[in-house]
């Protein structure tokens, strides 16, 4: 039955592309609607359409009435994991192209020598050197006249897509790539991306900066075919133009995001993050385990003091990204994550996924393999009637099927295998949340659980058990949690600049010089001869403020600090802002209840096991607590 017209009521859509379901919501006036359909891997925008026409049916508006479309997908994401980008050139300061290949010499694991780093975007046959050379103090040898369309013409030998030009301090010194990127944008016109590292990254450490402009010049060709389909798709429908969600949690313009795809590589986790600093801030809920378990991966990230971490670095599948990011940890543990035997007769779950297509066994699509929903329909955790939200139904014959084959194999029954199924799957994500806390010095015992995802408010009583959480807040948006924080989000502009400073030249006036206009600005220090930096935030620049709070953090990072020891300024990060549309999450009505109980919230399931309570929260959320501690 078509929903009521609305009276022409200007409505805001947020759209996000999962591994199995893409999701939309549709704010119209306060009203929230809300609604999934399955990711279309071939081509994202497909999916991302259907979605979006789940909810404006349900709202019963037009796509004319919709004014802001914020847009989160995994398009960047998979290609980064999958080394799936375009072809690759890159043109580097003689002596330096091989820069990403060296790296560093840190490893994850101490001992394990034989461990491989990931190859590099660029291999070495589509490394080209530029004769010329700049210094810390500027150029030392000049880029010779002719030189960059010398250049221009060993790329166009390539038949490359795509070319990454890095140069030695060119963070400061631009000079020499810009002139490069002019040759090969008069050769090549639109036919040739190209990343200059000074436009894509501002800050030193050559390796960093290589990678990063590496990522982006591989990856931008791929997410900019995407996303002209689909603004193509939006503009067929009569949709605006969607903004994109960036890594840092903030939108972007849909050209930015085409030219510099390394800014959105955790595009749709950052929408959750939004979300979650919404929650943080209208149920009085300031510290926040946030938990969003989907169909193919978890991804984790905390909220302290209402803020949502960030960081000005992080590596993605092997890979540096020195950017401004929503600081969050990814396992690969999801409904569709896949149960297996080892060779050492162990269960495992995961990485691998059946994601949309073929998906689960239960789905009936053709998938035979067990995973993370089959054991839940098994261990009757989700209704066979019910089926899940975007239409897909559920078959306990099938779950049942896959299980009992995984069953034989490790000689257990099958109910017996689907709990040892959850139970790996709990384990995983628990170790990323562990990595986020404990790791970094913080008890999650002081945090609440704020569980979302269509898989999240199923496990999130399993996942607190392990941490002695004994606090769990679910939205009830919670399946489409991400898509509801991509419409609230903010634009976000950043700009990042490495200055090297100490101490005595950082007046005031410079400090106000430095921060200019900006709405939000962060400064990289350290003690003078250390390798890293912290990041402190504040606004006014004053030089005593800088010292007291650098010191506090590094008393909380490393246990001491030196007050004679002179501080150096590295790094300044700029944000400016514009805030997004205002959105209240009502509370609604809910009968008390115990468990243990299975709670269906359209777009994603609750299981309330024994020993837990659960009660209707503000923000329109669900408030579990451990019956011990009530």
């Amino acid at each position: 039955m078509a929903a009521p017209d609305r009276g022409g009521r200007a409505a805001i859509l947020g759209v996000d592309v999962g591994g199995t379901f893409t999701d939309a919501v549709l704010i119209v006036d306060g009203d929230v609607f809300a609604g999934k359909a399955p990711t279309t891997p071939a081509d994202q925008s497909l999916g991302a359409i259907a979605a979006t026409e789940v909810v404006l049916d349900r709202a019963g508006i037009g796509p004319g009435q919709v004014t802001d479309f914020a847009h989160g997908m995994t398009v960047a994401t998979n290609a980064l994991l999958e080394a799936k980008g375009a072809r690759t050139a890159l043109i580097a300061t003689r002596g330096f192209a091989d820069l990403v290949e060296i790296g560093r010499q840190n490893r994850a694991e101490l001992y394990r020598l034989q461990a491989r780093r990931p190859a590099p975007l660029v291999p070495p046959e589509l490394r080209i050197e530029a004769d010329e050379r700049t210094g810390p103090e500027g150029p030392e040898r000049p880029l010779a006249e002719g030189e960059a369309e010398k250049l221009a013409g060993r790329v166009a030998e390539l038949g490359v897509e795509s070319v990454a030009v890095c140069l030695l301090h060119a963070d400061r010194y631009p000079g020499h790539e810009q002139a490069i990127g002019e040759a090969l944008r008069d050769r090549f016109g639109d036919q040739l991306h190209v990343s200059l590292s000074h436009e894509v990254v501002g800050t030193f450490r050559e390796y960093e900066r290589a990678a990063t402009t590496e990522v982006d010049a591989s990856l931008s060709p791929l997410l900019g075919r995407y996303l002209s389909r689909l603004e193509g798709r939006c503009e067929q429908l009569g949709l605006p133009s969607p903004l994109i969600m960036q890594s840092s949690g903030g939108l972007t313009e849909l050209e930015t995001a085409r030219n510099h795809a390394a800014l959105s590589v955790l595009s749709g986790p950052a929408g959750g993050a939004a979300a979650s600093a919404l929650v943080a801030a209208q149920a009085g809920e300031p510290d926040l385990l946030c938990f969003d378990m989907g169909g193919t991966s978890c991804d984790v990230c905390v909220v302290s003091g209402g803020t949502v971490a960030e960081t000005g670095s992080k590596t993605i599948g092997g890979r540096p990204l020195a950017l401004p990011m929503v600081d969050i940890d990814t396992v690969g543990a999801g409904g569709g994550s896949i149960a297996w035997r080892d060779s050492g007769g162990a269960l495992r779950v995961g990485p691998g996924s059946a994601g949309a297509l073929p998906g689960p066994a239960c789905y009936g699509q053709g998938g035979t393999e067990p995973t993370v929903t089959d054991a839940n329909l098994v261990l009757g955790r989700l209704d066979p009637e019910a089926g899940l939200a975007g239409g897909v139904g559920l078959d306990s014959d099938l779950a049942l099927d896959a299980v009992s084959r995984l069953a034989r194999d490790l000689g257990v029954e099958p109910l017996e295998c689907a709990e040892g199924i959850l139970g790996v799957a709990v384990s995983e994500m628990v170790r990323a949340l562990r990595v986020m806390t404990v790791e970094r010095g913080l008890d999650p015992r002081d945090f609440a659980l704020l569980a979302f995802g269509g898989a999240g408010p199923l496990h999130a009583a399993a996942v607190a058990d392990q941490l002695d959480i004994d606090r769990i807040l679910i939205p009830r948006t919670g399946g489409v949690f991400s898509a509801l924080g991509l419409a609230a989000a903010d634009r976000r502009s950043d700009r990042v600049r490495t200055v090297l400073l100490d101490e005595a030249e950082l007046s005031e006036t410079v400090l106000a010089e430095l921060i200019g206009d900006a709405d939000e600005v962060a400064w990289d220090l350290r003690y003078r001869g250390q390798s890293f930096e912290l990041t402190v935030a504040d606004r006014t620049g004053d030089p005593a403020v800088l010292r007291e709070r650098f010191e506090a953090a590094h008393l909380e990072r490393y246990g001491y600090v030196d007050p004679e020891a002179p501080i150096e300024l590295v790094t300044v990060r700029r944000r400016s802002l514009e805030a997004g549309p205002e959105i209240r999450l009502e509370t609604g009505t809910f009968d008390d209840r115990s468990g243990p109980a299975v709670i269906d919230l359209e777009q994603a399931t609750v299981f309330v096991p024994p020993g837990w309570t659960v009660t209707a929260g503000p923000a329109g959320l669900l408030r579990l607590q451990r019956r011990s501690s009530a």
